[in-house]
C-alpha cells in the first residue's frame, strides 16, 4: 500500500526484526494513505522533556487515527462532513449516534426497524466508520451492506467510564437522550472517541436528537437513482443535484446544504419559514450580492473552532478565525438592512464574539509563519517577558556584529568573521594566512580546519549564553502563550459553533436565492392536501446542461382522479428524465428551495421510492430482475398514501408475459391498496387498456414523430398511450450495422402481420410465435417429411439407408 522498502534491525543474537519507516516531515501523506485504506494509525510521541529525563525518554500513544476520527485538514473535504457512526441494539430497538469530530456535530436517533432500514438511515450520513459491539460485528447483513457502501466497521466492547460521565460533556444529555437506548448509544460512541483520541473533547457540545419520521425518507436506492449527492456515471459530486444547488459561499454552508438535502422537511411551517427568507433575498438582489461578498470572506468557523478546542489549531488557524470574526459585524449590518423582520431578527441573534476577535488580534501577528520552530508568532506588546527576551536577542545579534568589526580593527585581520554552529556555538574564524596576527592572549583555539582556525573568547561565550538562552526561552514562551490563547478561546467554543451554524443557515438560503435568480425558479405552494401539480416543470440538472433547448413538462397527481400516471413511449424519449424531474422538484420544495417550473403546488410527501434503471448487484448475488423485484417490493410494502413511487419498466428482466403480468398486477395493487401517487413507465403498451378499468389511472406518453423515415424525439409528455416503441429506430441511432437493422425491420413486419390485436391482449396464455414470418412448407417437403418419419433405421442396412437418403435428395432437387 505505501510502497516503502522493508528492512530489518538486529534483535539480539541472530534475530532480525523487520521494520520500515518514513521521514517525519512526510508522515502525514503516508498516514492519509493508511487511513483512507481503512487502517488505524497509532501516533506515539515523547511525553517528557529530554533534558529532564532520567534514562530513556518516555513515549506514549497519544492518539489513534481511525477512518472516522480524522482531524487533519489535508484528510478532510471542506464541503463534506466526516462522520463516525455508532450502532447499539437493545431488544428490537436500534440506537444511532453520528459524530463529526472535525466540526463537533453530534446526532442521535433510535429506530424500531429491521437492520437493513437502519443501515439505510446510517448511510445518509455517508460515514467513514461504523462502530459496533461484539454481538453485531459478525452479522452478515451488516458486513455486506457496509462493504458495499464503503464503510469501515470497527469492533468496540464499550467498557469505560460510567454513563454519568456524559453529563459533564453534554449538560443537556438527559433532556435530549430520554431513553436508555439513546443514552447507551451516545455513551458507546463517546467512549470510543475517548479511547482513540486520548484527550478532552470539549468541542463536542452540539448534541441533537432527530426523529426519522420528521423528514422525508430517502433510502440509499432513491438517493442513488435520483443522483442527489453523487452522479450515477462518475460516483462523484459533479452532475448531482447537490452540486447544482451548491452556490454557498462558505464550507459550513456547503455541508449544511447536504444535510438539508439528505433530510427534506415534513413540517409545512419550517418549509415556509425558509421560503420567506429566500423570497426576501430575491426581492433585494443588490443587498444579496453585498452579503455574498462578505460571506465569501468567512473561513470554516466550525472546523477552526474544533481545532482550537482539540489543541491542534495553528497560528494561521487563529488568524483565519480572527479574519472570519471581523466579517460578522458587517454581515450583521447587511442582514439588518433587509426589510424582512425575519432577517432583522436573524441579524440581532448573531453573536459577533468580539472578545475572541480582539484576543487573537492582540496576540497573533498578521501573517504568522507556517512553521512554529522559528517563532515570530506572538505579537509584540502582548507578553512582557517575551518582549524582553526578544530585546536580548536583537541586542545580542547587534553585539556580535560589532564584535566582528572591533576584532578586525584590533588584530588587523580583515577576513576575520564571527560564525555559529550547533556544536561549538559562536566562534571567531581566522584563515591560515593570517594566523600570525592572532593575539597571544584572549583567543582560545577551538577547532582546526584545512584552511582556517576557529577561536573563542571568554567575552564571546558569555554573550552566547545570553543569546541562546533568550532564543530557547522565547520559543518556549511563544508556545506557552499560544497554548494559553487556544485554551481561552476553547472555553467559548460553543459560542463559535452556534455562530457557525447561523452563518451556515444564512449561506444555504442565500444559495437557494442565487440559483433561483439564475434559473428563474418559482416559489412552490406547500399545500395541505395530497396533490402534486407542476406547470412546465424542468429537470434542474439536465436543464443546466442544456439551458436553451430544454423542453418543460406538466405533471398533475392526486389521490382522487390522477393517482397513477402510466407512461408509455420509446426509449430516449425522456420518460426516465421526466420521472426523476418530478421527484427532484418535490425534494427541492421540501428543503425550502424554489423549484424549476412556472407554477407548482405540492402536498407533503413522506417518502420517495424509485425503481429506475437496470443494475445487477453481483456483490450480493442478485440479478437485474431480482434487484428490480426487491426494490419494487420495498415500495409495495412500505409506501403510504402520502408517498411518491417511481417505477420504470418493471418486469422487463423476465419473459414478456411474466413481465406483463407482474406489471399489470403491481399497477392494480398500487391503485387499489396503497393509494400512493405513482409514475409507472412501461413498454408493455397492452397496459394502456387499464385506463378504462382503473378510475384513478391516466395514460400519458412521450411524444415523438417520424420525419423522412427517421424518428424525432420531442421530449414532451402528452395525454394518451403510445402506439409504438420505435425500438429499431433507437437501435439505428445507436449505430447498429445496417444489415441488422434491415433484418429487424423485416422480422417486425412479419410479426405485426401475423398478430391480431385480440391475440396480443386477450389470449395472453398463447406464447407469441416468433417464427411465424417463415414461408409455408410445400407439398413435396411434406411428403418427404412423412417418408423420413416412416423409415425404420433398425430394419434396413446402412447401405439401404444411404440409398434412401440419395432418393430424397433427388426429389428435393427436382422440386
Amino acid at each position: 500500500m505505501l510502497e516503502i522498502t522493508l528492512t530489518a534491525r538486529d534483535g539480539g543474537a541472530s534475530e532480525k526484526i523487520p521494520m520500515c519507516g518514513v521521514p517525519f516531515h512526510s508522515a502525514a501523506a503516508y498516514i492519509e494513505k493508511l487511513v483512507s485504506g481503512g487502517h488505524r494509525v497509532a501516533i506515539c510521541e515523547q511525553v517528557e522533556n529530554p533534558k529532564h529525563a532520567k534514562g530513556v525518554v518516555r513515549r506514549e500513544v497519544v492518539r489513534v487515527i481511525t477512518p472516522g476520527t480524522v482531524m487533519e485538514e489535508n484528510m478532510l473535504s471542506a464541503t463534506e462532513n466526516h462522520f463516525l457512526t455508532a450502532l447499539y441494539k437493545k431488544d428490537d430497538t436500534y440506537g444511532i449516534a453520528a459524530i463529526d469530530l472535525s466540526t463537533g456535530e453530534c446526532f442521535v436517533s433510535e429506530l424500531q426497524q429491521n437492520l437493513v432500514n437502519v443501515l439505510d438511515e446510517i448511510a445518509t450520513f455517508e460515514p467513514k466508520e461504523l462502530v459496533v459491539s461484539t454481538s453485531l460485528i459478525h452479522n452478515s447483513i451488516l458486513q455486506s451492506e457496509c462493504k458495499r457502501l464503503g464503510i469501515v466497521v470497527s469492533e468496540f466492547d464499550g467498557n469505560g467510564q460510567d454513563v454519568n460521565s456524559l453529563i459533564e460533556q453534554f449538560p443537556e444529555v438527559h433532556v435530549i437522550c430520554t431513553t436508555e437506548v439513546l443514552m447507551e448509544t451516545l455513551h458507546y460512541a463517546y467512549q470510543y472517541l475517548l479511547q482513540t483520541q486520548k484527550r478532552s473533547l470539549g468541542h463536542l457540545k452540539r448534541l441533537r436528537r432527530y426523529y426519522a419520521n420528521s423528514y422525508m425518507l430517502l433510502d440509499e436506492v432513491a438517493r442513488r437513482n435520483l443522483e442527489l449527492t453523487r452522479s450515477l456515471q462518475s460516483e462523484k459530486r459533479a452532475g448531482s443535484l447537490l452540486s447544482h444547488l451548491d452556490h454557498t459561499a462558505t464550507a459550513m454552508g456547503s455541508r449544511m446544504l447536504k444535510q438539508w438535502l439528505d433530510k427534506p422537511l415534513l413540517s409545512r411551517e419550517q418549509i415556509i419559514n425558509r421560503q420567506d427568507i429566500v423570497s426576501q433575498f430575491i426581492d433585494e438582489m443588490i443587498l444579496l450580492e453585498e452579503l455574498t461578498d462578505h460571506l465569501k470572506r468567512v473561513y470554516d468557523l466550525e472546523r477552526l473552532a474544533a481545532r482550537v478546542s482539540f489543541g491542534s489549531a495553528s497560528p494561521r488557524d487563529l488568524f483565519q478565525l480572527r479574519k472570519s470574526l471581523e466579517e460578522i459585524p458587517v454581515i450583521k449590518e447587511k442582514l439588518g438592512s433587509f426589510s424582512s423582520p425575519i432577517l432583522k431578527q436573524l441579524a440581532m441573534n448573531l453573536d459577533v464574539c468580539q472578545e475572541i476577535q480582539s484576543l487573537i488580534a492582540a496576540a497573533i501577528v498578521d501573517d504568522p509563519p507556517i512553521s512554529l520552530k522559528e517563532g515570530g508568532i506572538i505579537r509584540e506588546g502582548f507578553q512582557a517577558e517575551l518582549d524582553k527576551l526578544r530585546d536580548i536577542q536583537q541586542n545580542g545579534k547587534g553585539w556580535i556584529a560589532k564584535l566582528e568589526e572591533q576584532e578586525r580593527k584590533r588584530t588587523g585581520i580583515k577576513s576575520l568573521k564571527v560564525g555559529y554552529n550547533r556544536i561549538f556555538g559562536y566562534y571567531l574564524e581566522v584563515t591560515k594566512s593570517n594566523l600570525h596576527l592572532v593575539p597571544a592572549e584572549g583567543y582560545i583555539r577551538k577547532q582546526t580546519l584545512a584552511n582556517a582556525e576557529r577561536y573563542i573568547t571568554t567575552e564571546l561565550k558569555e554573550q552566547e549564553q545570553l543569546i541562546l538562552h533568550a532564543n530557547e526561552r522565547s520559543l518556549e514562551l511563544e508556545m506557552e502563550t499560544l497554548k494559553q490563547v487556544r485554551q481561552t478561546i476553547a472555553k467559548e467554543v460553543l459560542r463559535l459553533q452556534k455562530l457557525a451554524a447561523k452563518i451556515a443557515e444564512i449561506d444555504v438560503l442565500h444559495s437557494y436565492a442565487t440559483i433561483s435568480i439564475r434559473y428563474q425558479y418559482v416559489r412552490p405552494i406547500i399545500s395541505e392536501d395530497n396533490r402534486l401539480y407542476v406547470q412546465k416543470g424542468r429537470h434542474p440538472v439536465v436543464e443546466a446542461a442544456q439551458y436553451e433547448n430544454y423542453v418543460a413538462n406538466d405533471v398533475h397527481l392526486d389521490c382522487d382522479q390522477r393517482q397513477v400516471l402510466l407512461i408509455t413511449g420509446p426509449n430516449m424519449a425522456g420518460k426516465s428524465t421526466y420521472m426523476r424531474q418530478v421527484a427532484l422538484i418535490a425534494i427541492m420544495a421540501q428543503i425550502g428551495c424554489f423549484v424549476p417550473a412556472e407554477k407548482a403546488e405540492i402536498g407533503l410527501i413522506d417518502r420517495i421510492f424509485t425503481r429506475i434503471g437496470a443494475s445487477d448487484d453481483l456483490a450480493r448475488g442478485h440479478s437485474t430482475f431480482m434487484v428490480e423485484m426487491m426494490e419494487t417490493c420495498e415500495a409495495l410494502r412500505e409506501a403510504t398514501s402520502k408517498s411518491l413511487i417511481l417505477l420504470d419498466e418493471v418486469g422487463r428482466g423476465t419473459s414478456t408475459y411474466d413481465g406483463m403480468a407482474l406489471a399489470h398486477s403491481i399497477v392494480e395493487y398500487v391503485h387499489h391498496e396503497i393509494g400512493a401517487k405513482t409514475l409507472f413507465s412501461t413498454h408493455y403498451h397492452e397496459l394502456v387498456k387499464l385506463e378504462a378499468e382503473l378510475p384513478k389511472l391516466t395514460n400519458v406518453h412521450a411524444k415523438c414523430v417520424e420525419k423522412d423515415g427517421k424518428v424525432v424525439f420531442l421530449h414532451r409528455i402528452v395525454s394518451g398511450g403510445a402506439d409504438r416503441s420505435y425500438g429499431i429506430h433507437v437501435a439505428e441511432l445507436a449505430g447498429l450495422p445496417v444489415p441488422v437493422i434491415n433484418r429487424a425491420k423485416e422480422i417486425l413486419t412479419h410479426l405485426e402481420e401475423s398478430r391480431s390485436p385480440e391475440v396480443a391482449v386477450a389470449k395472453e396464455e398463447e406464447p407469441l410465435n416468433l417464427f411465424s414470418f417463415l414461408p409455408e412448407v410445400s407439398p413435396v417437403e411434406e411428403e418427404i417429411a412423412k417418408e423420413i418419419q416412416s423409415w425404420n433405421l433398425m430394419e434396413h442396412t446402412p447401405m439401404e439407408s444411404l440409398q434412401f437418403l440419395q432418393t430424397l435428395q433427388q426429389k428435393l432437387k427436382s422440386k
